[in-house]
């Protein structure tokens, strides 16, 4: 398969994910936050630096016990500034991940830095 495009998979993946625009963040980049609906990992997000990146330019990052890039690359400034909000928003992330929350509720919570 040409790497260009996105498995099935990954775009199911992002089906069940909420995307959120640095106007919302304060990042200077898009962030993607899901639910554990049937994902056999731990909690991640997603990163895009434009919001008309492809998937397969996304940049996927762990959050436990510390955020930290699995797939992608960041810089270090800009793993920082994940960082931070990753750890404004934590329990907010969390909930949402463990569904005691919804996208609603999640997206009204979250904290801009």
């Amino acid at each position: 398969m040409d790497s260009s495009f996105a498995t099935e998979e990954e775009l199911e993946d992002l089906f069940l994910m909420a995307n959120l625009f640095p106007k919302h963040t304060g990042l200077p980049f898009v962030i993607w936050i899901s639910t554990c609906l049937g994902v056999p990992h731990d909690v991640l997000l997603k990163v895009a630096r434009g919001e008309n990146a492809r998937p397969v330019e996304f940049i996927t990052v762990g959050i436990r016990p510390k955020p930290h890039v699995i797939n992608g690359s960041l810089s270090s400034e800009e793993l920082q500034l994940l960082t931070n909000w990753i750890e404004v928003n934590r329990e907010v992330i969390m909930q949402y991940w463990e569904n005691k929350i919804d996208t609603v509720d999640a997206l009204s919570r979250l904290r801009k830095v």
